[in-house]
């Protein structure tokens, strides 16, 4: 993750001290963080702005109104995409055996949000948290037990050669050739591309791009683009086509979307 304050870069690897430890931050230009790992579990989100965040087999697009779990030890790498303020939430180990075993997408809540905003006032310390402030950590822990799982990930396939074709499109996403343009581009016939991408991320090849697509889109909302420049950046012939496939992929209009970012 991006770490909001340096300052807990001495506590994050340290399975002592409070149950959890919260910080936010802001930042005017974009971050960025190579792979890393901690010793505690983290959950993280913005407040405004718009993360990405990679792992061995995905990468997750976290809009405001979403936040990222890792499990202790787990690798990861982050960029925020414009402007940015976001907070993080550090779970020691011994607290994570029921919070969710592998990273996730959660939707954040009202009450989260306030919880953790709450803990970010906490000075830093090396004893366990007592009386209130044990309470408001409680209350972190079972959000992230019980808030549902978003669907907002976009797995990577895991066979090289397909892997370099959705690294191609992820950095382009307009990119227009069709699947046996790509297969012969990747050296893989047609038949095996399309198996593949099935097997190894649960879409087929056009519905995986137009997911590639719509996670670029999050990032353009973000730093301000139009909607209608949105649409034809990403290769639709009219804004309209665009609209209509992001309300069926995020159940609502760019528009209103981009008022929760």
């Amino acid at each position: 993750m991006l770490d909001p304050l340096l300052q807990l870069a001495d506590h994050v690897d340290r399975d002592d001290g409070p149950v959890v430890i919260a910080a936010e931050g802001s930042q005017d230009g974009e971050l960025a963080s190579g792979a890393h790992s901690h010793a505690r579990g983290q959950l993280f989100g913005s407040l405004r702005g718009l993360l990405s965040v990679g792992v061995e087999d995905g990468v997750w697009i976290v809009p405001a109104i979403h936040a990222v779990w890792l499990p202790p030890h787990q690798r990861h790498s982050g960029r925020s995409h414009g402007p940015f303020h976001g907070w993080s939430v550090y779970v020691a180990e011994s607290a994570c055996a029921d919070l969710p075993p592998r990273p996730c997408t959660i939707r954040t809540s009202g009450l989260l949000r306030e919880a953790v905003l709450r803990a970010t006032s906490w000075p830093l310390q090396s004893q366990p948290l007592d009386g209130a402030r044990a309470h408001v950590a409680a209350l972190i822990l079972d959000e992230i037990r019980h808030l549902p799982v978003e669907p907002f990930g976009l797995p990577l396939p895991a066979d090289p050669r397909l892997q370099r074709i959705a690294k191609a499109l992820i950095a382009e996403p307009a990119d227009a050739r069709d699947l046996e343009a790509w297969a012969a581009w990747a050296a893989v016939s047609s038949r095996t591309l399309s198996r593949r991408f099935v097997a190894e991320t649960g879409f087929n090849f056009t519905a995986w791009r137009q997911r590639a697509r719509m996670m670029r889109s999050l990032e353009m909302l973000a730093a301000g683009m139009p909607v209608t420049a949105i649409a034809l950046d990403l290769g639709y012939a009219t804004a309209s086509a665009f609209i209509g496939l992001f309300r069926r992929t995020f159940g609502e209009t760019p528009a209103v979307y981009r008022t929760r970012l």
